[in-house]
């Protein structure tokens, strides 16, 4: 793996590492304006790169089946989106407002909040690996830009989530340096879920169309499900849309323009 990979797939981890940090500079929270717009551009980032970034490399990638070229695109959705509903319901959401219900029971509130922030971090770990397999190999359509693209827009969201382990945990009296620890704990699933796709991708090139897709499924269930909602719920909900549009089209400029 050259340092250019490296340094892509560490990108998200860095995005989680600085909302973590947030604890030694806020008192409470991010303020909803700023998260709604950190979200809304994520989202846009995310569903743009789900089309162009992946599922466009995916179908382009199998045209040898001819009309059966959608299924290796379908597959992998499916499974994407299959494989996070299966995550949601062994874990809590990890919404600001149902962390509260979501971690009453079973483990503690500080085992339940970092599992489920973590193991919805191996999916967008996968993704990035994905489409850094895919730009090393030159079997698929997909560009350094693409992948720094994403690696970026995931980033972004995952800048959120690490203030949403930190800052909760910090309310409750836990040092500021064990609650940074723990945010930045539950974002090192990223880079390691990037290295073993990229790792076992290169043995298995054949079926790198149905993981492009299956990252795919699994990042728009992650804005469906979690970065659609936040943006849109209360007050501001307009300043997620815009930056929802500003994310689509810089994503999409970005993959057309130098892809």
């Amino acid at each position: 793996m050259n340092i250019t990979v490296f340094q892509g797939i560490m990108i998200p981890f860095m995005g989680t590492t600085l909302g973590s940090a947030m604890v030694f500079l806020l008192k409470n929270k991010i303020s909803d304006k700023i998260q709604k717009l950190l979200t809304g551009f994520a989202a846009g980032v995310m569903v743009s790169a789900s089309f162009w970034s992946l599922l466009q490399p995916s179908l382009d990638s199998s045209v040898s089946l001819g009309r059966l070229s959608f299924l290796p695109a379908a597959i992998g959705f499916l499974i994407g989106i299959g494989f996070l509903l299966f995550l949601d319901m062994i874990t809590p959401h990890i919404h600001m407002d149902n962390q509260e219900e979501g971690l009453k029971s079973g483990f503690s509130k500080t085992t339940k909040m970092i599992l489920a922030v973590t193991l919805h971090n191996i999916p967008e770990g996968m993704a990035v690996g994905v489409v850094y397999a895919g730009w090393i190999s030159g079997h698929v359509n997909v560009s350094y830009a693409t992948a720094f693209a994403l690696a970026l827009g995931i980033a972004i969201q995952n800048f959120p989530e690490g203030a949403i382990v930190s800052m909760p945990l910090r309310a409750e009296g836990m040092s500021k340096g064990k609650t940074f620890f723990y945010g930045v704990l539950s974002g090192a699933v990223e880079p390691v879920a990037s290295i073993l796709t990229i790792t076992a991708t290169s043995l298995v090139i054949p079926v790198l169309p149905y993981l492009l897709a299956f990252a795919a499924g699994a990042m728009m269930y992650v804005v469906v499900e979690e970065l659609i909602p936040e943006m849109s719920e209360g007050k501001h909900s307009n300043l997620g849309t815009i930056a929802f549009s500003m994310g689509f089209v810089l994503m999409m400029i970005l993959d057309v323009a130098l892809g």
